[in-house]
């Protein structure tokens, strides 16, 4: 079966941008007394540095690591673009750029041994489906009312109440200055102790007889 190939304008246009980056790397790299195959293997390292940590930084947005050579590979790639566009004399390239390029291998090799062994981030396990579960039939359960508790049948009210019985007259007769006198004694009991004086009590503090103490005690209240 025959495919059809189609050409993506971006894709032929990150083939061409990449394609003089590689060349701008190497010109570069030539200039700084890296020859042979030496020159050539620059661009594909800075490339490689790029691509590893564009692809750690897509599945790990907080990794500051790849962040971190990203930019430096960034730089090197565009120190490169710029340095080879006539802002820099190829024939009389500076000793500093020369020690950085003799030096970028081992940083290369650092940063894709970082990239390469950098935990990769946790993922969190997706939740379980549910179990399917047969569908519980309803039921209907009718409760028969609880008969009404009967009430006792109701007592008629009386049809009238008797007053309440008026407290017999004393028998004895009290003279009125005895009665005074045990008035006193029964006030400051009450006082005392905050309730009124019996009959007993009343008798022990005047010394009468049982019946005339009884007559005091019903005058008294």
């Amino acid at each position: 079966m025959s495919r059809t190939l189609r050409l993506d304008p971006v894709l032929i246009q990150a083939v061409i941008a990449g394609a003089l980056s590689f060349a701008h790397l190497h010109d570069l790299a030539a200039a700084a007394g890296q020859d042979g195959w030496k020159a050539w293997a620059y661009p594909v390292s800075v490339d490689l540095l790029l691509v590893a940590a564009w692809r750690r930084m897509r599945t790990d947005t907080e990794n500051r690591d790849a962040w971190l050579w990203f930019a430096i590979a960034l730089v090197a790639s565009l120190g490169a673009n710029v340095a080879t566009a006539g802002l820099l004399d190829l024939n009389d390239v500076p000793p500093w750029l020369r020690i950085l390029v003799a030096g970028w291998p081992a940083l290369a090799f650092l940063g894709g041994t970082l990239l390469a062994h950098a935990p990769a981030p946790a993922e969190v396990p997706e939740p379980p489906e549910p179990a399917e579960v047969d569908p519980v039939p309803e039921v209907t359960v009718e409760r028969t009312p609880d008969p009404a508790p009967e009430l006792p049948p109701a007592e008629p009210a009386p049809e009238h109440e008797a007053p309440p019985a008026a407290p017999p007259a004393p028998a004895v007769s009290v003279p009125p200055a005895l009665l005074d006198h045990a008035q006193k004694i029964a006030n400051a009991h009450q006082a005392r102790t905050g309730a009124p004086i019996d009959t007993a009590t009343l008798r022990s503090h005047l010394g009468v007889p049982p019946a005339l103490a009884d007559a005091i005690t019903l005058q008294l209240t």
